[in-house]
């Protein structure tokens, strides 16, 4: 079976866990990395930064999928810029899910998200658009998570806990039931 070509935005730390993913799930081939200019010609494992955010609509011409991996942990601004410009040029920007994660198929998961490895992702959840579900996050039944947050590594979102949109919940936090989450939550917390 012939993959899709699939880009990369982004070159930093969180691209090479990304990376492991798309190589995982083995339905994408990536063509390359949209990084800084002074990064161009570098690699990324094994994989060429071919060009910097400027030239996204030539890349468009020979490559319709792409997926944000740049992080969120201080700030999502940058990630959710290059999201909106993205979608604006008309990437497809898919759903990229670990074949390690375990996603109900009663979840609805939107588009440019990326689930992580042993991530779990129980019934009736919705995860909304260009969100990252890091490695062993655990999203309960009855979870909403929106627009362009980052639900940090082994956190606990237990269940119908919204988060709300921009949301940074860092590693090992765990919640109440039924609380709403908002801004940036350090790890280790504990919400109630």
């Amino acid at each position: 079976m012939k993959k899709e070509k699939i880009i990369l935005i982004g070159g930093g730390g969180h691209a090479h866990s990304v990376i492991d993913v798309i190589e995982q799930e083995n339905k994408y081939e990536i063509v390359g990395i949209i990084d800084v200019k002074e990064n161009i010609g570098k690699k990324v494992l094994g994989y060429e930064v071919i060009a910097c955010d400027d030239d996204l609509e030539s890349i468009y011409k020979t490559c319709k999928n792409a997926v944000i991996t740049i992080g969120h942990i201080k700030s999502n601004t940058l990630r959710k810029k290059l999201y909106e410009k993205a979608k604006e040029i008309g990437f497809n920007l898919p759903v990229i899910i670990s074949p390690l994660a375990y996603v109900s198929k009663h979840s609805l998961i939107e588009e440019s998200t990326v689930i992580m490895h042993h991530a779990l992702i129980n019934a009736n959840a919705k995860v909304g658009k260009n969100c990252i579900i890091n490695t062993k996050a655990l999203i309960e039944h009855d979870v909403i998570v929106e627009d362009n947050c980052h639900i940090s590594t082994a956190s606990v979102l237990n269940g119908a806990v919204k988060v709300l949109e921009n949301t940074f919940y860092g590693s090992n936090s765990t919640s109440k039931q039924e609380a709403t989450i908002r801004g940036f939550i350090k790890a280790g917390e504990v919400v109630i």
